[in-house]
Order: structure tokens, then C-alpha cells, then sequence
């Protein structure tokens, strides 16, 4: 599986937007980080994200991990976030045990609404 790769340079907008982009497509995502500078990019980029989403029906949730990593020869400890759509119980087909998974139309998303800040 390709990665996110964040580091502590990366810019949490550009990341957000991606996570976001990747989210709509139905494309897993996977943020791999190195150092407390890029999980702190990384994290800030998913709180971004859920706000881009938000508007749009779309809820993510995020699920940490560590990952033991190879970076020029030396060992690192990286840290991983799995984001994911959340499925919000009382939508019908959630109620039904469907997968629902990228079937944004059943939470009411119209990706064809543009939005604009105020």
C-alpha cells in the first residue's frame, strides 16, 4: 500500500486536501510520519480534512499505529494514521448491515454543490 508521507516541512492544507480528495474517490488512506514535527503536520492535516468533509456529509476517523521502518539503513519508528469514512448508525443502509462504504449519496452528499466561504 502507497503512504502519505508527511514530514515536518509538509504543508497541512496540501495535505488536507489530498486526504480529502483521496476520501471523495474512495481511495484508502495512509499518512506515514517520522519525528514529533511531522506527526504534528500530519495530525493538524487530518483535523483540516474533517473540515473540508464536514460540509459535505462526509465524517472521517483516524486510527494511529506505529510501524517499524528503514530510512538509509537505520531503523525508525514511524507512526501511521488510517483515515476513514465513519458510518454513522441511522443512515438506512447502515441500519441495514450494508456496506455503505464511498456511497456518499447515502448520507445526503451532493459532490456537485460548490461552497464558498463567507
Amino acid at each position: 500500500m502507497e503512504f502519505l508521507k508527511v514530514s515536518s516541512k509538509s504543508s497541512p492544507s496540501s495535505v488536507a486536501g489530498a486526504i480529502a480528495g483521496m476520501i471523495k474517490d474512495g481511495v484508502p488512506v495512509e499518512i506515514q510520519s517520522v519525528g514529533a514535527g511531522a506527526v504534528n503536520q500530519a495530525v493538524k492535516a487530518i483535523a483540516i480534512a474533517r473540515g473540508f468533509l464536514s460540509p459535505v456529509g462526509i465524517e472521517i476517523v483516524c486510527a494511529p499505529s506505529f510501524a517499524d521502518i528503514s530510512i538509509n539503513g537505520e531503523n525508525r519508528t514511524a507512526i501511521r494514521f488510517n483515515v476513514e469514512p465513519r458510518y454513522l448508525r441511522g443512515t438506512k443502509k447502515a441500519e441495514l448491515g450494508e456496506d455503505v462504504r464511498y456511497n456518499w449519496a447515502a448520507y445526503g452528499a451532493n459532490f456537485s454543490e460548490t461552497f464558498s466561504e463567507s
